[in-house]
């Protein structure tokens, strides 16, 4: 699922990707200049492929943010033990009602 930063990463190359396969195809099927407008085609595509399947060093911060969200938010350690509060709480009851019978 894409998050937000996702969406706006994509906008930002689909702005400078959409004009330039429309040069293409104008090149390509109006002006019969094949070269040209198979290059600016493979150019717009290319800005696609290269932002969604490319890290880049600004997307480092927002990896780690990421992380450590889904860590958060499975309650998992970053080991993979999962948090026995919810054991020792019960012990603990267990404990004290068997100290007051």
């Amino acid at each position: 699922m894409a998050g937000i930063i996702d969406t706006i990463k994509l906008a930002g190359s689909l702005v400078l990707a959409i004009p330039a396969a429309l040069a293409g195809l104008d090149f390509l099927l109006l002006r019969g200049d094949h070269l040209t407008g198979g290059a600016l085609i493979v150019f717009a595509a290319a800005l696609v492929i290269a932002q969604h399947y490319l890290t880049q060093p600004s997307d480092v911060p927002g990896l780690f943010a990421k992380r450590a969200a889904s860590s958060v938010v499975d309650g998992t350690e970053a080991d993979g033990e999962t948090d026995g509060d919810a054991e020792r709480v019960e012990a603990v009851q267990h404990d004290s009602e068997t100290k007051t019978k």
